[in-house]
């Protein structure tokens, strides 16, 4: 490790709370004792000793924001958007009129309690560490009393705006399983490829405890693991290897079935986004995002024994059919916008001075990228004929539309060879996407050597 990820590791470890701090002295004690990763293990466990015996006032909590240090388990699952989130997730700003409901109304005196501690000229970090977890605990049972009170629609309209309200049992199940998230945030790997038998097998414990096994508290445990997964939708396995089976009400009898309602919403999100930046024709992300989406449906339609008449089964279908849906009468529009740029009209049809604009040409060639990435999800997102039809037509037509104009520099009128010159270079570009560099590079030797020669018509004078 260099000096710079050496820090980032210290202040990373510095930053855990004490409880956490404990816990990962004791795996990295039981690893050095297996000899497994011993190398790495002694060196975080002398990091560990070191912060431990020498506690750095500079790493402490932020006592003047009482707030945050109470909701600070919260902050692996809040978003800053206030739309409506998705399981496993909070909006930020339905903490603050939680925090103030908690201190005139929900555990006012757990609240006065906790800035005192606050407040005090000498006090350690592990105290305000106590003083926190003291609070989260109340904090979790006030907001359980009015979640099971019977008048508990009135009492939330007092709290705060309906996405508080949506968002306020979700809080109360993310205080109340604080120690079982910390835990499994030691246990999670920095990140993962893969999810196979080696992780589901080091994650399972940690996953399998009371705390956990509800459907509020489930979501933020599944969401945590989804942050480190290179491919979100494998987080179902999980959820198939706690049912013990891949038939789809089996698992969704579990309380990680919440996994693949967690899977189809994210699918649904990045469908709707995918659908808006090819309408704003941003296609930086579009291969991205085509991926996902492929190998999140591909995985559920593969690893899952899911019926089409179910509510996950339907759920899947409409993700399908919405995608193939954007994406088709986005793939049909391409040929005409590259024949209106290419179309080979006669000389005294061009008007002087007449020019292509290049943002379009650019525009264009971004779409023609677009129906070639989209050859390889065809199948799975059900555009597999509209996407290998168009793409044939795109090569047929460019090929002979770079013959023709090539020529046409040869043997065209000198006033119209400068809006020629354009066409053949834009032909070039798509050329290159088509057909490959070896092509293009042809093609522009092939329109150099006829800017080169002399017209007919000035040798035949």
């Amino acid at each position: 490790m260099d000096q710079a990820s050496i820090e980032r590791l210290r202040n990373y470890l510095a930053e855990l709370p004490p409880k956490s701090q404990a816990v990962l002295l004791r795996e990295f004690e039981r690893a050095v004792a297996r000899d497994e990763d011993v190398a790495v293990a002694s060196f975080v466990l002398g990091e560990l000793r070191r912060i431990v015996r020498c506690p750095d006032d500079s790493v402490r909590p932020r006592r003047e924001d009482p707030a945050r240090l109470l909701f600070r388990p919260l902050e692996p699952f809040l978003i800053e958007d206030e739309s409506a989130p998705r399981s496993g997730q909070i909006r930020r700003t339905s903490l603050t009129p939680v925090w103030q409901w908690l201190a005139q109304d929900g555990a006012p005196d757990a609240v006065r309690a906790f800035e005192a501690a606050l407040a005090a000229e000498v006090a350690a970090a592990s105290d305000i560490e106590a003083a926190a977890w003291t609070l989260q605990a109340a904090a979790a049972a006030a907001i359980q009393r009015v979640a099971d009170s019977t008048d508990r629609q009135r009492k939330l309209g007092r709290i705060g705006a309906p996405s508080v309200a949506e968002d306020f049992a979700s809080i109360g199940a993310v205080l109340n399983a604080r120690e079982a998230l910390e835990t499994l945030i030691i246990r999670l790997p920095g990140f993962m490829r893969v999810l196979g038998e080696p992780q589901i097998a080091l994650l399972m414990p940690a996953l399998n405890v009371p705390s956990l096994l509800t459907p509020l508290a489930a979501p933020f445990a599944l969401s945590l693991v989804m942050q480190r997964l290179a491919a979100s939708w494998q987080v179902i396995r999980l959820a198939i290897k706690f049912s013990g089976s891949d038939d789809e009400f089996r698992v969704a009898a579990t309380p990680y079935g919440a996994a693949v309602t967690l899977v189809l919403e994210d699918l649904s999100r990045t469908a709707a986004g995918l659908r808006d930046d090819i309408r704003r024709g941003r296609f930086e992300n579009v291969s991205e995002h085509l991926k996902a989406v492929h190998d999140g449906i591909r995985g559920l339609r593969t690893e899952l024994d899911i019926r089409a008449d179910s509510a996950w089964g339907r759920q899947l279908a409409a993700i399908r059919i919405d995608v193939s849906n954007g994406l088709q009468s986005e793939i049909d529009s391409v040929s005409g916008r590259v024949r209106r740029l290419l179309r080979q009209r006669p000389d005294k049809d061009i008007p002087p001075g007449a020019r292509i604009d290049p943002t379009e040409v650019e525009e264009t060639a971004a779409l023609i990228d677009f129906v070639a990435v989209c050859r390889t999800y065809a199948s799975e997102l059900a555009i597999n004929e509209v996407t290998m039809r168009t793409y044939s037509e795109l090569q047929q037509y460019v090929e002979r539309a770079a013959q023709t104009l090539v020529e046409s520099l040869r043997n065209g009128d000198e006033r119209a060879r400068t809006f020629r010159q354009q066409q053949v270079k834009a032909t070039i570009r798509f050329c290159e996407i088509l057909f490959g560099h070896d092509y293009s590079t042809l093609m522009s030797r092939a329109a150099e050597n006829a800017l080169a020669a002399e017209p007919k018509s000035s040798r035949a004078g």
